[in-house]
């Protein structure tokens, strides 16, 4: 095994008092900035955590946080086939919205910090605060994978334009209950075990093992999120539940058995064609993460 228990062991632990701290002024800048911007004030929008930061899966030395800025007095619908409400038209734009979000974290940050990315708007660090990606989007209310026709009953996402104009939408709220679920459900491993492996693909991707662009965090979350909870759990070792989850799904990948593999949300499918990643590259990752780890 290339890593001792004693280093697998520590990267089960979240961030350093230090990085926490950075991370933490990030989160409060962007907020006060927010709330002091006068052409937010006539709307009403929510600020909160999601990615590796909200799941609290991200790791030492790799502490950039992802924050929503969710407008909530305007939203996307999918209804039921047949079903209309009948909410008046919104009173902003997406496009209108993401300037007045941009011009907020200017006025806090400077121009000179303060990026529009394809799906966010990046803030770049200093030495008081990290690296951060804020994502402004409306609410969605997904009345349609309830079959619901009452009006206060829906699953909740968010749903934005990217900067080719392709509408992206996301379940992070119920990511962030399904992780909480599972790592209670397996005695706290299931997170300690994410972090680990991203720690391991952190170093594949250094020594030009692994592509972060393709092999994302988020992937690795979402492939550990599909080991059954009785594998996560097997072994009294790190080594043993890393090398037992790594192998199970490599299997299932070999044996065609991951179609219905969902994101940790289980809103959408982890596998197909519109991702930044194939069936082959992930499988392809799974074996040489399997070898570097010297099993």
């Amino acid at each position: 095994m290339k890593y001792s228990e004693e280093t697998l062991s520590s990267w089960t632990s979240p961030l350093s008092e230090t990085e926490k701290q950075r991370v933490e002024n990030t989160v409060h800048m962007i907020k006060t900035a927010l709330q002091a911007f006068e052409d937010l004030k006539p709307y009403q929008y929510e600020v909160f955590a999601q990615g590796s930061y909200g799941n609290n899966t991200n790791v030492r030395m790799s502490s950039d946080v992802d924050i929503c800025v969710m407008l909530t007095s305007s939203f996307y619908i999918n209804y039921v086939d047949g079903v209309d409400f009948g909410f008046p038209n919104a009173s902003i734009t997406y496009v209108d919205f993401k300037k007045i979000v941009y011009d907020s974290l200017c006025s806090k940050f400077g121009k000179e910090y303060v990026v529009v990315g394809k799906k966010s708007i990046k803030i770049s660090s200093n030495t008081y605060h990290v690296n951060a990606d804020v994502v402004p989007a409306f609410q969605y209310r997904d009345y349609k994978a309830l079959n619901s026709t009452d009006v206060n009953r829906y699953v909740e996402g968010i749903c934005f334009l990217a900067s080719d104009g392709r509408q992206v939408i996301n379940y992070p709220k119920i990511h962030i209950k399904n992780g909480i679920d599972k790592n209670n459900d397996t005695n706290y491993v299931f997170k300690k075990l994410v972090r680990i492996m991203k720690h391991v693909r952190d170093n594949m991707a250094n020594d030009g093992r692994a592509n972060k662009e393709v092999i994302s965090s988020f992937l690795v979350e979402c492939l550990v999120w599909n080991v059954p909870n009785n594998i996560i759990m097997q072994g009294n070792t790190w080594s043993a539940r890393l090398q037992n989850a790594i192998y199970y799904l490599w299997k299932e990948i070999r044996n065609d058995s991951h179609r219905k593999w969902g994101e940790v949300s289980e809103m959408l499918y982890l596998f197909h064609n519109g991702r930044k990643w194939t069936d082959a590259e992930v499988k392809k990752f799974l074996s040489d993460m399997y070898q570097y780890l010297e099993f």
